[in-house]
């Protein structure tokens, strides 16, 4: 039996012959032993921490009702120790009477040291009879069957004070520091327009402030219900405390911490971000601008082309926009924060948008603009080569040139009439490149 570890044994021997003057003095010597380390083992558990504190509280649940036994059994334990200082005393002074016990000395000696000797009155065995069975008047025990009986009490009554004492040592200070953060999450999260009712985190919030609040009564009230025991370990406060809620509630505040922190940022860079959303949008604006004008002008020069129709301006963009810069003038920051990281995914779309828009408008202009200069560019490249003054050649330009130049063109017989200078280019040149080769006859040409 111990303060905190295992309880302490004797074993006196059994039953059978007479003891000489050495046994008995030796059995003594062990005895009193065992009376000093059951008698120190006791003082500390009256002493223990966490006996004290269950005195003290106001327990329900598993706790009150194991509580209850254990106070019945540490009564029952130190009824059981008086005995077993009574007996003890009893048959030293016994010995004592004479330095050489006689025969008769030795058979009581024996008797007492290994029979069943101990007589405990009802008083120490009727208060518990759920510990030790039905009530009895009297109980009878050898020394051997005492000690037993109490180091089993002593077990159970220490393995519930242990237990509770590490309950309430390890949970209600962790609660304690918990509930010390989420009240200056609280504050952070006030102080950006988080509030119950108003915003699921701040609604969050409370509900985490209730859960705590329970948790730490309950935790107080029933330590026992918040403890898991080893599956394998036999000791006294074998175990640990259960920790599930406590670390559910942690990971909840932890969440939106961050999501407060996120919200703060929104706060300090919200004016930058809104003047960038304010670009992007004008941007947007001044493309599909452009792509309207521009259809006009490709349906005006270009003919028989497919122009895609131009969208209007964002202007669902911009009112949401305008509610963002009102979020912001009101504080209303975690309102802001959602709407701004939407409005920046949505605005870059719409300048993509836009800009996609004014490449489709423009296609025909630009595939006239290619042809242009694709015609020029074979034009100086005959000239290089001296043959600008070639009729065939004279007449397939002008033709190119009156199609691409005038309004509204038609792409494909233009693209065509390039194509035939293009081929009569490549006809002149060849020959030239290749060296004098006769008189060349190309009048069928024209």
């Amino acid at each position: 039996m111990g303060a905190a570890g295992p309880s302490p044994s004797f074993a006196a021997g059994p039953p059978g012959p007479v003891m000489d003057r050495d046994e008995v003095d030796r059995a003594l010597a062990r005895l009193g032993a065992e009376h000093e380390a059951i008698e120190t083992s006791l003082l500390a558990l009256q002493d223990h921490a966490g006996r004290r504190l269950l005195e003290g509280a106001e327990l329900t649940g598993v706790t009150k009702d194991r509580w209850a036994s254990a106070e019945q059994a540490i009564t029952l334990l130190w009824g059981y120790f008086d005995a077993y200082a009574a007996a003890l005393n009893d048959t030293r002074e016994l010995r004592s009477r004479r330095r050489w016990p006689s025969r008769e000395d030795l058979v009581e000696l024996t008797e007492r040291l290994r029979g069943r000797s101990v007589t405990v009155a009802g008083t120490a065995t009727h208060t518990a009879p759920s510990i030790t069975g039905p009530a009895k008047l009297s109980e009878q025990f050898t020394l051997e069957e005492l000690v037993a009986r109490m180091n089993e009490l002593y077990a159970s009554s220490l393995d519930m004070v242990v237990t509770a004492d590490s309950v309430w040592s390890a949970l209600p200070a962790r609660i304690d520091l918990l509930s010390a953060e989420l009240q200056r999450t609280r504050s952070l999260a006030h102080s950006v327009g988080v509030r119950p009712g108003e915003h699921p985190a701040g609604d969050e919030l409370e509900a985490i402030t209730h859960e705590l609040s329970t948790l730490r009564a309950q935790v107080i009230s029933d330590p026992l219900a918040f403890w898991r025991p080893a599956p394998s370990s036999s000791a006294p406060g074998g175990g640990r405390p259960d920790t599930d809620r406590y670390d559910r509630a942690a990971r909840a505040l932890e969440d939106i911490r961050r999501e407060i922190e996120a919200v703060l940022q929104v706060r300090q860079d919200s004016e930058e971000r809104l003047l960038r959303l304010r670009d992007v949008l004008s941007r947007a604006d001044r493309t599909l601008t452009e792509a309207r004008s521009a259809r006009g002008e490709v349906l005006a020069k270009i003919a028989a082309s497919e122009v895609p129709a131009v969208s209007g301006p964002p202007t669902a963009l911009q009112e949401r926009l305008a509610t963002a810069a009102e979020y912001r003038r009101h504080s209303q920051w975690h309102r802001l924060s959602p709407l701004l990281e939407s409005l920046e995914r949505e605005a870059e779309d719409e300048l993509m948008r836009a800009r996609e828009s004014l490449t489709a408008v423009t296609a025909p202009l630009a595939v006239r603009a290619e042809l242009r200069g694709r015609l020029d560019a074979y034009k100086a490249k005959v000239a290089r080569h001296g043959m600008a003054e070639d009729p065939l050649l004279i007449e397939r330009y002008d033709a190119a040139r009156r199609m691409l130049w005038s309004a509204p063109c038609d792409l494909r017989v233009a693209e065509q009439a390039v194509l035939r200078y293009q081929q009569a280019a490549a006809e002149v040149l060849v020959p030239r490149q290749a060296g004098p080769a006769g008189p060349q006859d190309r009048r069928g040409d024209s």
